[in-house]
């Protein structure tokens, strides 16, 4: 390993730490709500927990913007903005075509959850040509966040504590009753490829607009001061 790579993964590292702490303490606040049970709006325990306020889904999006700037300031921006969020929009068109197939294949379970992972995988990996330190960044924090929740729901599953770490989905065949498939399949599989790929691609999305922004904005504040 060379001394400056070596460099760049500390960096990358440190950029993470914080967030990566935040994101394992809204994990934790959102399994004692469950538990707790406490209102279901913000603490949902249904399978897949759609709609929970509480959650690291967004954060996602919150600190690509964040990785995004930072990046950008230290001089590890993308060649041309304007291709990341080109690989960007790309990326999310490949999920929401992803989703249409996966969705008609719904009552195929291992179909949908095959499919969703690969497209989410697909949209993800085009994004590193485009911007490869926010990549990396994103993929690190990724895994960072859901490595956690994976190893959580294992626990979950196994205990059957009533969260939405071990909910299975009504449409699920017989099989996602025993614990080596259905950790597999509902919590391995995804945590560690479809929500990273959200991750990314969100990520990617979010901070490359915002530093678009930020850079047509600077000109705009220069000149006005010069005024």
């Amino acid at each position: 390993m060379s001394d400056a790579t070596s460099i760049k993964r500390t960096g990358t590292l440190r950029l993470i730490l914080v967030p990566s702490v935040i994101t394992l303490a809204v994990t934790l606040l959102r399994l004692v709500g469950e538990l707790q049970h406490w209102p279901s709006a913000l603490f949902n325990p249904s399978a897949g927990g759609p709609g929970s306020i509480v959650g690291i889904t967004w954060l996602a999006m919150v600190f690509g913007i964040y990785f995004a700037i930072k990046l950008s300031g230290q001089g590890e921006g993308p060649a041309t903005i304007k291709r990341a969020i080109v690989h960007a929009v790309i990326g999310l068109a490949i999920v929401v075509g992803g989703s249409l197939i996966a969705g008609a294949l719904r009552e195929n379970f291992h179909g949908f959850l095959v499919v969703t992972n690969a497209a989410l995988a697909i949209a993800a990996l085009i994004q590193y040509p485009a911007w490869p330190a926010l990549f990396k960044t994103l993929v690190a924090y990724a895994y960072a966040a859901r490595i956690p929740v994976a190893i959580l729901m294992y626990f979950a599953m196994r205990g059957n504590w009533g969260t939405h770490y071990d909910a299975v989905p009504p449409n699920a065949p017989e099989a996602m009753n025993q614990l080596g498939p259905k950790y597999f399949w509902l919590a391995l599989l995804p945590q560690l490829i479809a929500w990273v790929g959200f991750t990314v691609v969100s990520g990617a999305l979010f901070g490359s607009v915002t530093v678009a922004i930020a850079r047509r904005r600077k000109p705009a504040a220069q000149a006005a001061a010069k005024a």
